[in-house]
């Protein structure tokens, strides 16, 4: 199955904003994810996962308030997502306002990030749509009946993952073959499954992959379900093994075409 997924960001963001949204140019503490991170004592909390939480919707109650150095008004209305959160309401974004906001509290309070907010905005909503269709696919394989909600979720941009830590040093050995960038980003997503009550933990690691030959940017997902439990132990196996019968399947037919007629 293809828990790693590669898209293209939106055309309006990739017009705006050519190649990647992670400015690798500036020094470490500024080249992060494009979804700003609040510290706390041990690890940097996405500001979507902030302390202060609104009992009503399960979000942080983000100031909409503009910051006394900022020239220009931003928008303040936010955008539903199409992640259910329960039967009967989804997920809001951030406003490009409040996203502002948490990049003020990062200490990234600039012209040009103020310049290219909304698009950072529109990047992060794509990305977070992505993955939620790619959880939905896994969750098909097992439960096809099952209109799943996203319970609650986490970002986690301090720490990575045991599988990208792998491929980091896959990397490392062999810089040709493998990816040699960690993720700028995780998240650990809480999925509820309404007709038995279950809960499972999805693990989503953000990578930065090459831009298009027109200069838009694209990302890397790779979307599994973490193995803290039997049936996601379970998937995950059926998954990979689909993946290398996928491929033997594809080898034959390319030798069975390149073979002599007659043979």
């Amino acid at each position: 199955m293809g828990q790693t997924s590669s898209q293209s960001a939106p055309r309006s963001a990739a017009n705006a904003t050519p190649g990647c949204p992670i400015d690798h140019k500036l020094p470490p503490a500024a080249s992060a994810c494009p979804v700003p991170h609040d510290p706390a004592p041990k690890l940097a909390q996405c500001p979507i996962d902030h302390e202060s939480i609104n009992s009503l919707n399960q979000m942080p109650n983000m100031s909409q308030e503009a910051t006394s150095s900022q020239s220009v008004a931003l928008p303040t209305s936010r955008t539903e997502s199409s992640i259910p959160r329960d039967p009967a309401s989804k997920w809001e974004y951030p406003s490009p306002q409040q996203f502002y906001n948490a990049l003020a509290r990062k200490g990234r309070e600039t012209p040009e990030e103020l310049e290219h907010v909304e698009t950072m905005v529109e990047i992060h909503n794509f990305l977070n749509e992505q993955a939620w269709q790619e959880v939905v696919k896994w969750e098909k394989r097992a439960y096809p009946d099952d209109d799943i909600q996203l319970a609650r979720f986490k970002g986690r941009p301090g720490e990575m993952s045991p599988k990208a830590r792998f491929w980091l040093f896959a990397g490392w050995l062999m810089p040709s073959r493998f990816n040699t960038e960690p993720p700028f980003d995780r998240h650990d997503w809480v999925v509820r499954r309404p007709k038995t009550g279950e809960e499972v933990r999805y693990v989503i690691d953000y990578y930065s992959a090459p831009p298009e030959p027109d200069g838009s940017p694209v990302f890397s997902l790779d979307v599994r379900p973490a193995l803290d439990s039997f049936g996601s132990i379970k998937e995950r196996i059926a998954a990979a093994t689909e993946d290398v019968w996928a491929g033997l399947q594809e080898s034959s037919k390319t030798v069975d075409s390149t073979r002599p007629q007659g043979s």
